[in-house]
């Protein structure tokens, strides 16, 4: 079976490898502390202490195999030829809606680092979908229900793109 690849810019990609160091350095041996005092308190049975650092230690290790199984798969979103033409993994969308005329701006990004509260929209969802391959001035259908229709009004290459 072929891995999905994860597609993240240079800076989310220090960020992620920052994280796995700092959950192998940091955060298991804080674990390990949290276990230590929690049975020296005696009867595990009980012990709310004991079950709150099972919790943390069975948290830090799920997110250390989800990133034993992300990191090798990882690609670093290059600037694409057409960065300023049309929209792509990796370049800055504004758009207007049509019904409300309502302006926003997102940077298209992969799956990894989305976060569309901050900005940040993951190539998959149904907007960054029906955005892509498009240009300034294209007004295209995004296919939810119900669907509505966004103009682009702008595309810029991502500042964290080379």
């Amino acid at each position: 079976m072929d891995k999905k690849e994860i597609l993240v810019t240079e800076e989310g990609h220090a960020r992620l490898l920052e994280e796995y160091n700092h959950l192998l350095h940091v955060e298991r041996d804080q674990v390990a502390e949290e276990l230590k005092a929690a049975r020296a308190q005696g009867d595990l049975s009980e012990n709310a202490d004991y079950d709150a650092a099972r919790d943390h230690q069975a948290r830090v290790e799920a997110r250390i195999r989800e990133l034993d199984e992300m990191l090798p798969n990882v690609k670093i979103i290059k600037k694409s030829a057409n960065a300023l033409k049309t929209v792509g993994i990796g370049t800055n969308v504004t758009f207007e809606y049509q019904d409300t005329k309502e302006i926003e701006s997102y940077d298209i990004i992969g799956t990894a680092e989305a976060d569309p509260l901050n900005g940040k929209l993951s190539n998959e969802t149904p907007l960054a979908i029906a955005l892509l391959d498009h240009k300034v001035n294209d007004t295209v259908t995004v296919n939810v229900t119900p669907s509505y229709k966004v103009k682009i009004l702008d595309i810029k290459p991502l500042q964290n793109v080379k």
